[in-house]
Parts: C-alpha cells; sequence; structure tokens
C-alpha cells in the first residue's frame, strides 16, 4: 500500500440518498409519491446520516419512460407538485446543512417537448439538426428499412419513421424519446441555459442521465452483425462515448458547472475500462467528479442480455471490480461511487444477499458493511437502509409494468407462441433484475401500503407485502439490532475514521490466501499506523478461512452479535460480515 494522498472534498465524504419521488411518500392521496412528501421526511433522511438527497427526474413528462421522456426542463411534473415546493426543499436542506442533486436528463427529450414539436414541422425548420433526422433506406425489393440497423436500448429499431416528412428520426430508447443533436451549437447552449435555471434555483449537483450517448459518430454507421437471427444490431460502438463527447463536457464544466460549485455524477454505459473512465474522471481532465459505470449492478447479467439466462452472482465478481477500481482510481486522481441498488437495478439484499427470512437481515448488514468500508462517495437507494428487497417471487407479470422488462418479456413471449407457460426462465430473471424492484413504494410503517399513501388509496406501483413483517421504518427505527439502525452506526463509523474508509489505501486479500465466497481486504490511514481489516462471507454456508494477520488484531464490529471464532482461522457464519482494527479502537 504505497503512500497516495487526495485532495479531500465535502462531496467525496457525503452519503447521497436516492429518491424515486413517485414512490416515497405520498401526502395528496393520488397513489402518486411527491415534493411535500419528500420534505416531510427530511429528518428521517438525515437521521439516516445522508447529506445530499439526488431525486430522479421530477420534470414535466407525460412519463412514457418515469419522467427520464421530458417535456419541459423548466416545469415539474403536476402530481410531484410545483417549482414552490422545489424552493420550499432547497430551503429545508439547507436549513439542516444538506444538499440537493437532480437527475439530468439531456440525451433525448419527450416528443413532446416544444423543440422536437418545432423540429418535426418540416425539413427545413431552424430546430430541424436540434435531433438526429435521416431518409429511409430500401432494400433489394424496395421495402423501406430504418437508416442504419442498430437495436434500440429498448428492444426494436433505434429509429422511428414520421409521416408528415417522410423521416425517421434516432430514438435510442422509446419512440417517444428523440434523441438530441449536440453537434448543433444552438441545441448546446440551450441546454446549458435549462441548467442554470436549476442552478441559480440552488441545486448542487446533477447525475447526468446517459451521459456518454449525447456523442454519437457523425457518420451514424451500421452495427456490427453480432446477432445473425435478429433484424436490428447493437449500435453502442458507434452511439456511445463519440468523438465529441469530452468536448462537450468540458464546455458544460467551463461555461456551466464551475461558475456554481456544482458537483457531477455520469452515467457511462457500454464504457467500463480503465483507460476509458481516467479520460472522464481524472481531476487533470476537469469534465466529471464521478461516473457509475453500472458494472457493480450488472453482475449477474446473461453474457448477452441482462435478462437472458445463464449469468448469476458469484463473490469473484464483487472481488473482481472492488479491487479493480479501489486501486485503478488513486493512479489517475479520480473518485470512485459505492453503490448496489438504484432505479435501473433490482435490490442487492435480493441478488447479491438473501431475502431468505433466515439471513436476509445479515445479508443487508454485511451489503452495509462492504459499502461504508470502501473509498468514494456513498450512494443509497431509500429503503436500502432498513433492507427492502425484490417483490415475491410468486407475483405475475401483471405487477410487473416498468417497460424495459415488460418489453423484453413481450418480444420473448411473441417468439414462443404467445404461450405465457413457458415464460417461465424469463420470469425468473425479472424477479431478480427488474427496474420495478428497485422502485417499490417505501415501506414506511406495517399499516396499509405501508404508510406511503392513504389506505384507501391504490399505489401507482405494487406494495412489497413484507412490509407487515418489520421490513419498514416504523419497527426498525427504535431497534438498535435492526438494519436500519446497523446502517446508521455504519456511516457513523465511516465518518469517524474517514482517514482509514474514505482516504485510505486498500488491499485485497486474494481469493487464495482466504475462501472462494469471502471477499477480505485492508483499509490503511496513509499518515499513520491504523488499519482496518474487513471480511465479508457471502454465503449462506459457514466459510472458514485462515488469517494469521488477524491475531493481535481487535474485533471493531460485525453483523452478528457476538464476535467470529477466531485464532489463525476465522469461521465466518452464513452472510457474516466482520471488520477488524489495529491501532485504533471505537
Amino acid at each position: 500500500m504505497a503512500a497516495q494522498h487526495t485532495e479531500r472534498q465535502p462531496w467525496k465524504e457525503a452519503v447521497v440518498y436516492q429518491i424515486y419521488p413517485a414512490s416515497f411518500a405520498d401526502t395528496n392521496g393520488d397513489g402518486w409519491g411527491d415534493l411535500p412528501g419528500i420534505i416531510s421526511k427530511i429528518d428521517y433522511i438525515k437521521s439516516v446520516g445522508a447529506d445530499v438527497i439526488w431525486l430522479s427526474p421530477i420534470y414535466a413528462s407525460p412519463q412514457n419512460d418515469m419522467g427520464y421522456d421530458v417535456s419541459d426542463y423548466r416545469s415539474i411534473h403536476a402530481p410531484y407538485g410545483t417549482l414552490a415546493d422545489v424552493d420550499r426543499l432547497i430551503s429545508e436542506l439547507r436549513a439542516r446543512g444538506m444538499k440537493l442533486w437532480m437527475d439530468l436528463v439531456v440525451n433525448h427529450t419527450s416528443d413532446e417537448h416544444k423543440w422536437f414539436k418545432e423540429s418535426r414541422r418540416s425539413k427545413d425548420n431552424p430546430k430541424r439538426d436540434w435531433y438526429f433526422w435521416r431518409d429511409p433506406k430500401y432494400d433489394a425489393q424496395g421495402v423501406m428499412k430504418p437508416p442504419n440497423n442498430w437495436k434500440g436500448i429498448f428492444g426494436g429499431s433505434a429509429w422511428t419513421y414520421d409521416e408528415p416528412t417522410g423521416q425517421y428520426y434516432l430514438s435510442l430508447f422509446l419512440p417517444t424519446q428523440p434523441d438530441l443533436n449536440w453537434t448543433n451549437s444552438e441545441l448546446r447552449q440551450a441546454v446549458h441555459d435549462d441548467i442554470r435555471f436549476w442552478l441559480d434555483r440552488g441545486v448542487d449537483g446533477f447525475r447526468i442521465d446517459s451521459m456518454n450517448l449525447m456523442s454519437k459518430h457523425p457518420d451514424l454507421p451500421d452495427g456490427e452483425i453480432t446477432s445473425p437471427d435478429e433484424e436490428y444490431q447493437s449500435g453502442a460502438k458507434w452511439f456511445a462515448s463519440g468523438p465529441r463527447m469530452h468536448e462537450y463536457l468540458r464546455e458544460l464544466r467551463t461555461k456551466v458547472f464551475d461558475a456554481y460549485n456544482a458537483v457531477t455524477v455520469g452515467e457511462l454505459g457500454f464504457t467500463k475500462d480503465v483507460e476509458s473512465v481516467s479520460k472522464y474522471v481524472a481531476k487533470s481532465r476537469q469534465e466529471i467528479n464521478m461516473l457509475f459505470t453500472g458494472d457493480i449492478i450488472d453482475m449477474d447479467f446473461g453474457v448477452t442480455g441482462k435478462y437472458v439466462p445463464g449469468g448469476g452472482f458469484h463473490p469473484r465478481h464483487i472481488r473482481t471490480l472492488t479491487e479493480k477500481w479501489q486501486t485503478a482510481m488513486p493512479q489517475f486522481d479520480g473518485w470512485n461511487t459505492l453503490y448496489l441498488d438504484n432505479h435501473d437495478s433490482g435490490r442487492s439484499v435480493t441478488r447479491y444477499g438473501s431475502d431468505d427470512p433466515r439471513y436476509r437481515i445479515y445479508a443487508a448488514k454485511l451489503l452495509s458493511t462492504y459499502l461504508t468500508t470502501l473509498s468514494g462517495t456513498l450512494f443509497l437507494l431509500a429503503g436500502q437502509e432498513i433492507g427492502m428487497a425484490n417483490m415475491p417471487r410468486d407475483m405475475g407479470i401483471e405487477h410487473y409494468i416498468d417497460v424495459e422488462g415488460r418489453n423484453y418479456y413481450m418480444q420473448v413471449l411473441q417468439s414462443r407462441g404467445g404461450d405465457h407457460g413457458k415464460m417461465g426462465d424469463v420470469m425468473q430473471e425479472l424477479q431478480l433484475k427488474a427496474r420495478d424492484h428497485g422502485r417499490l413504494p417505501m415501506q414506511w410503517t406495517a399499516g396499509p401500503n405501508a404508510g406511503f399513501t392513504d389506505p384507501e388509496t391504490r399505489p401507482w406501483m405494487t406494495v412489497n407485502p413484507d412490509h407487515k413483517m418489520g421490513w419498514n421504518v416504523g419497527a426498525q427505527r427504535d431497534d438498535p439490532n435492526s438494519v436500519l439502525s446497523f446502517w446508521k452506526q455504519s456511516l457513523v463509523l465511516r465518518k469517524k475514521f474517514a482517514d482509514i474508509f474514505i482516504y485510505g489505501a486498500f488491499e485485497i486479500i486474494p481469493e487464495s490466501a482466504s475462501h472462494e465466497r469471502v471477499l477480505a481486504y485492508r483499509r490503511k490511514d496513509y499518515s499513520t499506523d491504523k488499519e482496518a481489516l474487513v471480511l465479508l462471507n457471502f454465503s449462506d454456508q459457514d466459510s472458514t478461512i485462515t488469517a494469521p494477520w488477524i491475531i493481535g488484531w481487535t474485533f471493531l464490529r460485525g453483523n452478528y452479535s457476538t464476535p467470529p471464532v477466531h485464532g489463525e482461522t476465522v469461521v465466518l457464519r452464513p452472510y457474516e460480515a466482520v471488520v477488524y482494527s489495529s491501532g485504533f479502537t471505537l
């Protein structure tokens, strides 16, 4: 563990609490969460240990993709509230020393945005070039085809035909989400102005959705044919991290973000290698503060797709990724994001731990230990702090409403002749990975609708029935042994020993020196002899590891009521998490 020092910043030490607005707290009884509901829970969020609230999109939107289809960047989706509510939220956060980050969705808009309505009016409209418009192609039989063979991220073609002008427009996500053409300088200026609108109101930072899709290869060439049986192919090579991507980010940084000291977190899709990541987040590049590479929530994907059978989680996956990013970022003075859950994923306690009643509390605490003992800015999805899990496995496709999962299900169903009885393998994957699980209503109480909305109201989304079994804030708030209490203690410990857990050196304990299902690593204060050892058993079985280095170390904390048995070997119980210390104690 060579000497390495990084500049300290409040955003590096922050705990960011992500809220999916529709699912957090409903105050007006319409079944949708709202801004007044968030405001009413600020003291709770602060009590967990959070410093920042990150809101998924609240902008005006027809909600074809839950707000990631923005129709007006300066207005609020009416069921969420008003601009006055946002101002009040910012004021209430400021009063508690907290900050607000928002989602910034500027790779695409809704087809109901005024820019697109102008763009589609005619081929010579001044805003025509604010989006990607192309003529059709025709095959040898004269059949009209899209401009290229790109597959949409939600399936089908990435192009949508527009009858009035006889051209296609690029829509990488849904047909109602046309992609913006960032090569147009007037478009970029308009986006900059909309961002300043929020920064002037007091927003402190942004998570930039689909960030690296903002630059495409100018020729929009066909994707390589890797799936010969399918009509459309991946075009990611040409639409992700294009040739002007870094130029656009530096322009945003120098012309917009730096003037407000705003923090930026980019979503980096299709690009996960260290060299490419370094070009975005190395401090010397002056582009983005942090990135979500997505690989940590892709660990159990199938080889050819998210819901394709044949994937599955193994501790070696998390070991490899943890070592990769914990060691890579210091080399180019970058900074990590720490997360296991977000609005695009299933719940980590189900996917990487266990929601079996015998092990769930231990697994949830294990994942807390993992996240709070690594270097980076920590992101916590609402409900993660109480161990929220996926929907029960006996809930059928009728409970899954998200466009991504449903589109995939229907495509496969059609290919299998419409027989739902042949869809067991797909349902198994949805039950693990569907985005619906990360969007379940927050579980506040054991009462009707988990206290998310009025008892007589039907929530917009299925409520997990396990809220009646202690998996709610009310049941855990005053229980010293609950997952919620453990998270609070974990975050206090993390900040108390920031020199070790946030800024310290990292060293993996190789599998050969531990156990294939144990993730083990050391954290060390660069300037003192203070050191911590973290042992995590990602298994429902006892795991015995040889650990002579623990002799003389102090048991700091664990997720069982008693420490594990150890001498030169340590016997870790199912989903046990243990932290040992050397040179310091609580």
